[in-house]
């Protein structure tokens, strides 16, 4: 697998980070929400031409996934390594390599579990139901990290904002 690279210039606060993520809570995630999420994930890929694979899990079962032209199956490989990660910690991909990172490590390093396994690599985000927690997750693949994770971010806050 090829190993997405790592822009430390371009890395937004952790504090900031975290802080964006508490504020993607959903008041309820059903069947029809993932498919609504989805095609707004595929609408804004599209638009911008980005050679992604989208995907969304809730509670163990696969609700949405498609793959634009330009994704290939290593993309699919690398959304259930993000993907696993935000299952066993509770918070984005990204945040967890954030997290590696600030204490001057790597999550390859230092977590312990499988690369080939788990990716700390950003792109895939929870779904965090209110009242209930984190019961599955939105990701993306194809972009740079930081890219795949801006993307689920922007699609959860416009998929938010018209609920």
């Amino acid at each position: 697998m090829t190993t997405q690279k790592f822009h430390p210039e371009l890395t937004p606060p952790l504090e900031e980070l975290e802080a964006q993520e508490r504020r993607l809570v959903f008041p309820r995630f059903t069947h029809d929400d993932a498919w609504a999420l989805g095609c707004l994930l595929v609408e804004l890929a599209r638009e911008r031409e980005a050679p992604v694979a989208i995907d969304i899990h809730r509670a163990g079962q696969q609700l949405f996934h498609a793959a634009l032209p330009g994704s290939t199956p290593d993309n699919d490989a690398w959304i259930a390594r993000k993907r696993r990660v935000v299952e066993r910690y509770g918070t984005s991909s990204y945040i967890v390599g954030a997290r590696f990172r600030a204490k001057g490590t790597t999550f390859e390093d230092s977590s312990r579990l499988d690369p080939d396994t788990y990716a700390a690599h950003g792109g895939s985000v929870p779904i965090n139901v209110e009242g209930v927690g984190v019961i599955g997750a939105v990701t993306v693949s194809g972009l740079p990290q930081l890219e795949d994770h801006r993307m689920v971010v922007e699609a959860v806050e416009q998929f938010l904002d018209k609920g």
